[in-house]
């Protein structure tokens, strides 16, 4: 399975933000249920704020009984 441009691209993204130090992790509010989600964010700056682009959230519980690797 191949991944799709788009994904291949957020990840560069959240690795060079990793790499240039501009990487948060926010708690956040889940909207489905209003618990919280620890989330991964790039952190980019305007001339007067910080802007939070989130990539995912951090997996609750054990992450291994999520998910399948690829076949």
């Amino acid at each position: 399975m191949a991944i799709p441009h788009h994904v291949r691209a957020n990840f560069d993204t959240l690795v060079r933000a990793a790499r240039d130090g501009n990487l948060a992790l926010m708690e956040c509010t889940a909207v489905t249920n209003g618990e919280p989600r620890y989330v991964l964010c790039a952190v980019g700056r305007t001339d007067h704020a910080y802007v939070m682009t989130p990539f995912g959230h951090l997996a609750l519980g054990n992450p291994f009984e999520d998910y399948l690797p690829p076949a």
